[in-house]
């Protein structure tokens, strides 16, 4: 071959691949800064979502156990002693049940070491799966359990009306501990991305998203 026409080639091969290597960085890139955010604002959420809880029910025994003693009327005693249990069970679980978050993170800082981008994106879909699980009915069971037994204890003594609010106002609580849990890696898998559809010599632009929420795990295309 020519020189001339060696040195154009070389040139044009290198003006092509160029701004395609380039591209094919800034998007890894920018994939790596996504899960960044994924799991170091998923790790700080567990945390603040942990010990804020605790701090919580950590407050409401303390304040139950004095009001078993302290409290000027026997009923409001007898349903101290109910909250005393109901608060201790639940410092209990705070303390055992740990956010999957930080754990996920220092795996994370080891994965992204090594530069194993598909191991991190497997690591995010079993995050969000367990997210999805701890949204789920499954995360409601225990407390429906200490809840209904201690309005029923209440009920037991003569006071129907306070057990039912008992019972009430222990599953709001629990609702509002399940919703205010991390979920960065399953608001990052819903969104949609860039994708094409290939039907032999056709293609269509779209986007697709992967779906978790506590009733399905399932994915969408659009175009």
């Amino acid at each position: 071959m020519h020189p001339f026409r060696l040195l154009t080639a070389l040139v044009t091969t290198l003006v092509i691949a160029l701004p395609v290597s380039l591209q094919a960085q800034a998007q890894t890139n920018g994939q790596w800064s996504e899960y960044d955010d994924v799991f170091e604002d998923g790790a700080r959420h567990a945390n603040v979502w942990q010990w804020g809880w605790t701090g919580v029910y950590a407050t409401s025994l303390a304040v139950n156990a004095y009001q078993s003693s302290e409290a000027s009327d026997d009923d409001d005693r007898f349903d101290a002693r109910v909250g005393v249990v109901k608060s201790a069970l639940a410092v209990g679980g705070m303390l055992t049940d740990r956010q999957p978050h930080p754990a996920a993170l220092a795996e994370y800082e080891r994965l992204k070491a090594s530069g194993d981008l598909s191991g991190v994106q497997a690591l995010g879909l079993q995050l969000a799966q367990a997210e999805r699980e701890r949204r789920g009915w499954g995360a409601r069971v225990s407390s429906l359990v200490v809840n209904g037994v201690a309005g029923a204890v209440i009920a037991a003594d003569g006071r129907e009306s306070d057990g039912a609010i008992n019972f009430a106002t222990g599953m709001l609580v629990n609702e509002l501990q399940i919703w205010s849990q991390p979920n960065q890696a399953s608001s990052a898998i819903n969104r949609f991305q860039p994708a094409n559809l290939s039907l032999g010599p056709m293609t269509i632009p779209g986007e697709y998203a992967l779906h978790v929420s506590p009733q399905q795990l399932g994915a969408t295309w659009r175009y």
